[in-house]
């Protein structure tokens, strides 16, 4: 199976570095996480039981993409995968949006609501964001404290020394915590993690972030969610101690209140379904694709 790996220039001048894998249409868009790029797809990429159309993008400073222009909030990163689309043609898109990407993919289907026909958040980050929190478990309020936080600084510095030991270490009680992928996998992802040049600009951005109609303690909800308007499936692992199952509820419930229905499903994983439960995610998607 043939992944081809391409470039877009964007109106704004970030290049987009994406993979991309023949199929059947309308695509499937895969937005990947923090600490992470295009290339942790490539197990669903390289997937035979998928037939759609596969397009992965990395995000404005990530992977192989540029990074001239900081972002401020998820809706820059929104408005880089509108140019993308229009750029490929791509009108009608089924969006997958893993860890942080759940944020954006959820950003992009509020914005540009007719480009979307389902939308499925994998281990998403809550509709009301994801918290940056001290030592003592107090939501940092600003970019600032951000930036200054022991504890998050302690990754900040060993992305800029580029420390391999670290991020496998965190990788291996985080994300790889219930099974070990294949060498050449570690490898891809240690560097991913070495190659962000985002982090700080999004931890900010995912502490504000918030499409609910709810205070999440540090912003006040958009209610952007309210424009989402396509199919939602939401699928957590129970082991996952990233995105946890507070708010995974968060975005069922808000979904809810807006009187929007989700399905929901649950695996046998951790943050990493495409190491932990590849059979049982490729069969949650290709069921949800296969709905009317």
């Amino acid at each position: 199976m043939t992944i081809d790996v391409k470039t877009v220039l964007l109106h704004n001048g970030e290049k987009l570095t994406y993979r991309e894998r023949a199929g059947t249409e309308p695509p499937l868009l895969l937005i990947h996480g923090n600490m992470a790029s295009s290339e942790l797809w490539e197990p669903l990429l390289e997937h035979e039981g998928i037939t759609q159309r596969i397009i992965a993008a990395d995000m404005r400073g990530y992977g192989e993409s540029s990074y001239h222009h900081p972002i401020g909030d998820m809706k820059d990163f929104s408005a880089d995968l509108y140019d993308f689309t229009e750029q490929l043609g791509l009108n009608d898109v089924m969006i997958v949006g893993w860890s942080n990407g759940g944020g954006i993919a959820m950003q992009f289907a509020a914005d540009y609501p007719d480009r979307v026909r389902k939308l499925i958040l994998l281990a998403s980050i809550s509709t009301r964001g994801y918290a940056a929190v001290n030592a003592d478990g107090d939501r940092l309020q600003t970019k600032e404290q951000i930036a200054k936080d022991p504890g998050l600084a302690m990754t900040f510095q060993a992305n800029q020394e580029q420390n391999q030991d670290y991020f496998e270490q965190a990788l291996n009680y985080l994300l790889f915590n219930n099974h070990q992928p294949d060498a050449a996998i570690r490898t891809n992802y240690i560097k991913a993690c070495m190659k962000q040049q985002n982090m700080i600009d999004v931890a900010d951005a995912a502490n504000r972030f918030n499409i609910s109609s709810s205070s999440n303690g540090l912003t006040n909800g958009t209610g952007d969610l309210n424009r989402i308007q396509c199919p939602v499936l939401v699928i957590w692992g129970v082991q996952d101690l990233i995105t946890t199952q507070q708010m995974t509820g968060e975005i069922l419930e808000d979904f809810a209140s807006h009187g929007k229905s989700v399905q929901y499903i649950t695996l046998d994983a951790g943050h990493f379904p495409l190491i932990d439960d590849l059979y049982g995610l490729v069969a949650s998607v290709n069921s949800f694709i296969a709905l009317p």
